[in-house]
């Protein structure tokens, strides 16, 4: 661990609802209250997704606005990293906020999976969608980032998704930095273990920065693995709502925290907004 690991804070998401964490937030204010929470534990870039008021998805460039100028206001410091995933959502809806407001970052996903939740107790499924990413919406996608000045990050929620960036490297489409996210623990998607951790770490392209982000309460053994193979974390109630089993955490804020202290439990110390700038050479805020 000869550098500083950077922590991500992923704060809303699309599926959780109050109903299963009182602390998910929906406003764009409260979304930017939970970025400061994050921020202040640690956190250098925070994911977003937009929310309507009653929980339910947005997808519109209004939503993101607002949650725009609510970040200026409450947390003007972070990196803000806009999601651009969707089922059922047309392309063009999925990027105009990325068009309109050129964040620092976007989310580019990688690939097509099935997508679901599995409930052992109920013996049924839940959330059983189809993800579609083909190349021509990746590519349409990054085009439109590129144009924005914004820095994909590439998710890669199954095993073939990084090599899913070659034929975009060699188009020019996507050049150095890279950036990559490995989900797992997503049904349909790669098992959230460490051995494929190793994996995934080994597939990708020589000096990518890389990310572990864990689904459920696996999420901390992949942090703890992540930290010691020198990749970075993402935290956040989008992908975890619990510190322990049988804790719910009351905020992004305390999930950052446990991931903190991890790093530092572990030897490293936590990477600064400035040096996450510097080291994956994004623009000044």
């Amino acid at each position: 661990m000869a550098q500083s690991t950077i922590i991500s804070a992923a704060l809303t998401g699309v599926l959780a609802t109050r109903e299963q964490c009182p602390g998910i937030p929906y406003t764009a204010e409260e979304i930017a209250a939970e970025a400061r929470r994050a921020v202040d534990a640690g956190a250098s870039i925070v994911h977003i997704h937009a929310r309507q008021p009653d929980g339910a998805p947005a997808f519109d460039v209004e939503s993101y606005r607002r949650i725009d100028a609510a970040m200026r206001e409450q947390c003007p410091e972070a990196i803000i990293n806009y999601s651009t995933g969707a089922v059922g959502i047309d392309r063009e809806t999925r990027i105009a906020h990325i068009r309109a407001l050129r964040p620092t970052i976007a989310a580019l996903n990688m690939g097509s999976m099935n997508y679901a939740i599995y409930s052992r107790k109920a013996k049924q499924f839940y959330h059983d969608m189809v993800f579609a990413n083909p190349f021509g919406d990746i590519q349409y996608f990054l085009e439109a980032m590129n144009a924005a000045g914004t820095r994909p990050e590439l998710e890669c929620f199954d095993a073939g998704h990084i090599h899913n960036a070659e034929p975009l490297i060699d188009m020019g489409l996507l050049k150095p930095p890279l950036q990559f996210s490995l989900i797992m623990g997503v049904l349909g998607g790669i098992p959230a273990t460490t051995q494929q951790l190793v994996n995934q770490v080994n597939a990708l392209p020589r000096d990518a920065h890389w990310q572990v982000i864990g689904i459920g309460l696996k999420q901390w053994p992949l942090v703890a693995a992540a930290i010691t193979l020198g990749g970075n974390v993402r935290v956040g109630l989008e992908d975890n709502l619990y510190l322990r089993s049988g804790t719910m955490a009351r905020s992004n804020g305390e999930l950052v925290e446990k991931a903190a202290r991890l790093i530092h439990e572990l030897g490293g110390s936590v990477a600064s907004i400035a040096e996450t700038r510097a080291r994956l050479q994004l623009p000044a805020a």
